[in-house]
């Protein structure tokens, strides 16, 4: 390992522009004649729209254009879609209403565009929209599970009877059954998994170009996948031939998977500019990102694991309800079904498992992945049963977990899986050495002299990234490969470009990836750039997210790497009039084995293109290319240990450790590795204790801003310590893993069963909230 090298943890590049103000996010660029944008949106969760006045808006100051849905449909603009298809287990197909970019006939949620205002100044725009007379009839609405699925409750589409989309399932009925019948203990438990807001740091926005004489648009959006975005706009979307397309995703201010999709209003944008014959620019406002992201989990479950007399598993049985909102998004119906179910096996060799899984239409904002998307959903239900399950076992957590731990690999879930690798026993080892768990006994009976509750709670954890091969996920219903691409431009001085499909919106791209190229080359990190986000200079790629960056994307990188050295190698040979195999590069160098010849590697590159003395037969310049299509998923994995305080009179909750052991194989950069799985803990540790999205009966929002949302602040969540094992991927030839998501994984059930454990009451729902809390122990009594 080099000082810049694999393994290193070298400062991040690109923090040097985003701390000193330099970064350039989309609502920072400024074209010639923009105009602004400025949605009307419903404030009925459900209604016919009977007319739209415009006539006083288009007659106001500055105001250009007002457009509708109903023009929209007109121009034939196509219909957003779900991009993986779910087969119900009777064999029918997904019921997929129809969801237009602006609704010319009915919404079904609030914050659903029915019109959008064009003008010179972005309060222009919004002025004129509050001049827009909608007349709508307000029909009934369901703003839960429980109550679209009722008898003659309102139906959202007529493609759906009765509010489902599908009613999947997964795994063995018939053997479930069987080892439930043979069962000496069942442990039983219903859960819910809160419906989450995303909340980025940069709200979603987009600017979209109309050149008349190219025929061409360009669109600068908030995109983790731009070519994907591309992609979709064009085939299904009718907005323009994919040569005649460009998506650029500049600097982005965080995703977690709320930016993967594409939404109305890139859509309504790009039309927009060819119809007002001006770019328009449109920024979200944090109240219409409350409306309008799609948000993450809602999950009603109902878990049940039998075991044998040695409390070994015997079997799992699992009901989900999913809630996808009023439509489906791009990548939901793949959440709760082969990104949930496929992980029920968690860390354990379970023989026999069978999950069913319904997803429902209701009246409110549409639900996709959200940081872990469907991988935290599964490791919080079976994380919960196995604490469960030592609670009413009367065995300890640790143990229990251990006598069922997955030890020999390969191992075949019953749910498709099949890990390849992993030590689980090694980072629960590493856990309780770390959290001091033989000390835990004296430490509750010290807190509870104090007048305090103290608990400690588990998390064993693993999940699947990298979300591959292509050939794997296509057979399971997915619309697109999931492959990565990479080209490696070196320059005539010696300067190397990186152009990469993968996006970053936060993960640190620009370090990591070039510290693999540092690490090959032996050259500093400040002689490459990585190029990445645009659809003109990048060829095609799939984008970033389920911490497929490096596994995938890394990978492509190397691939291309190789191709790069292998080029190298032979002009450098050639030059020092060596054998090929002599060749190696050390320090920026090739070097003769044994000698004292060598190269620069700057030389060899300006050989490439002056082309003067170049083996015969060979093309001049150094430039090679790769496509990467995994063999199999990665498998993270750890164990997160939670010990906490819980105060009795208020029923707040103070954290006292908190412990992470994760196996991500090799470290690129351990530092941003650190930072990443700080960013999951946190997110897990706010949907366990105060995130929630609420709407009431009707489908109103309850918890539409920052006032009624709460996020974690920094005096919400405890130093972390954080442990490291490994054991490296076999699937890729780094031997990466994927750190992103895991913490947002793992850190939810943790948190809970420590509360729990606290307050000796095992009833008890996400957020626990200090109410919800103080309300579980007064269930004691």
């Amino acid at each position: 390992m080099g000082i810049e090298g694999i393994g290193a943890s070298v400062v991040r590049k690109e923090d040097k522009r985003f701390i000193t103000g330099k970064g350039r996010y989309v609502d920072d660029i400024k074209l010639v004649g923009m105009t602004y944008a400025h949605f009307v949106r419903s404030p009925h969760a459900h209604a016919k729209v009977k007319s739209i006045d415009t006539s006083a808006a288009e007659a106001m100051p500055g105001v250009i254009a007002v457009l509708t849905g109903k023009q929209l449909v007109d121009d034939k603009v196509g219909n957003l879609i779900c991009g993986w298809a779910i087969t119900s287990k009777d064999g029918s197909p997904m019921k997929m209403g129809a969801w237009p970019a602006m609704a010319p006939e009915t919404v079904r949620f609030v914050g659903q565009a029915v019109a959008v205002v064009i003008a010179d100044t972005k309060n222009l725009a919004r002025d004129a929209a509050e001049a827009v007379a909608v007349d709508y009839e307000e029909l009934p609405a369901v703003g839960d599970m429980p109550s679209a699925l009722k008898p003659g409750a309102p139906q959202l589409h007529p493609e759906a009877p009765g509010n489902v989309v599908y009613d999947w399932s997964i795994g063995d009925e018939a053997a479930v059954n069987a080892a439930f019948s043979k069962a000496a203990n069942v442990v039983k438990l219903d859960l819910t998994n809160n419906r989450l807001a995303p909340n980025a740091m940069e709200p979603r926005a987009a600017i979209a170009d109309y050149d008349a004489a190219e025929e061409h648009f360009t669109l600068y959006t908030t995109s983790q996948n731009p070519h994907v975005a591309r992609l979709v706009l064009s085939a299904f979307y009718n907005i323009a031939p994919e040569h005649k397309l460009r998506v650029i995703a500049p600097d982005v201010g965080g995703g977690f998977g709320s930016k993967i999709f594409i939404y109305p209003e890139e859509m309504v944008a790009l039309w927009a500019s060819k119809k007002v014959g001006r770019p328009v620019k449109w920024t979200g406002d944090r109240s219409e990102a409350f409306l309008t992201d799609a948000h993450g989990r809602d999950h009603i479950s109902h878990a049940e694991m039998a075991f044998d007399a040695d409390n070994k598993i015997l079997g799992l049985r699992v009901k989900t309800h999913a809630n996808f909102g009023a439509y489906m998004s791009l990548f939901s119906s793949s959440v709760p079904t082969y990104l949930y179910a496929t992980l029920l096996s968690g860390q354990y060799n379970i023989p026999a498992i069978y999950a069913e899984v319904m997803g429902v239409y209701t009246n409110t904002t549409p639900v996709d992945a959200y940081r872990g998307a469907g991988r935290p959903e599964a490791s919080y239900l079976l994380e919960r049963l196995m604490e469960t399950a030592a609670r009413q076992l009367k065995v300890d957590p640790a143990e229990l977990r251990r006598k069922n731990f997955i030890t020999q690999f390969p191992h075949q879930t019953p749910v498709i899986m099949a890990y390849d690798t992993g030590d689980f026993n090694a980072s629960l080892d590493a856990a309780l050495k770390a959290i001091d768990y033989a000390g835990f006994a004296d430490r509750k009976a010290k807190a509870k002299a104090d007048g305090k509750l103290r608990g400690i709670g588990f998390s064993c954890y693993i999940e699947a990234c990298g979300i591959a091969p292509s050939k794997a996920v296509g057979s399971l219903g997915a619309g697109v490969g999931l492959w990565e691409s990479a080209e490696i431009r070196v320059n005539p001085v010696g300067t190397i470009e990186v152009l990469t499909g993968s996006h970053s919106h936060g993960q640190g791209h620009e370090t990591t990836f070039c510290q693999l190229i540092a690490d090959r080359l032996g050259v500093p990190i400040s002689q490459v750039q990585i190029v990445h986000g645009d659809t003109d200079k990048v060829q095609f790629g799939m984008g970033t997210y389920g911490s497929r960056s490096a596994a995938v994307g890394l990978t492509a990188i190397l691939k291309a790497m190789e191709k790069v050295e292998a080029k190298a190698k032979k002009i450098a040979a050639h030059q020092l009039e060596a054998s090929e195999g002599d060749i190696v590069i050390e320090n920026g160098e090739f070097k003769v084995t044994g000698t004292d010849k060598s190269i620069a590697f700057p030389m060899v590159a300006l050989a490439a293109y002056t082309a003067h003395n170049l083996p015969d037969g060979m093309e001049p310049g150094l430039k090679e290319s790769a496509f990467y299509d995994p063999t199999n998923f990665t498998f993270p994995a750890g164990a997160y240990i939670c010990e906490l305080e819980v105060d009795p009179k208020t029923g707040k909750t103070s954290f006292i450790n908190f412990v992470a052991a994760d196996d991500f194989g090799r470290l690129i950069n351990p530092m941003i590795v650190e930072g990443q799985v700080h960013g999951g803990l946190v997110q897990g540790i706010g949907q366990a204790l105060l995130e929630h999205a609420v709407y009431d009966g009707n489908g109103q929002p309850v918890t539409a801003s920052f006032m009624d949302y709460a996020m974690p602040r920094a005096d919400d969540v405890p130093s972390f310590k954080l442990n490291h094992t490994t054991t490296l991927c076999p699937g890729n030839p780094l031997g990466v893993k994927g750190c992103g998501e895991a913490g947002a994984i793992g850190a939810s059930a943790a948190v809970i069963n420590a509360i729990t454990d606290a307050i000796g009451n095992n009833n008890l729902a996400m957020p626990a909230t200090p109410d919800r809390v103080w309300r579980a122990i007064q269930g004691n009594a």
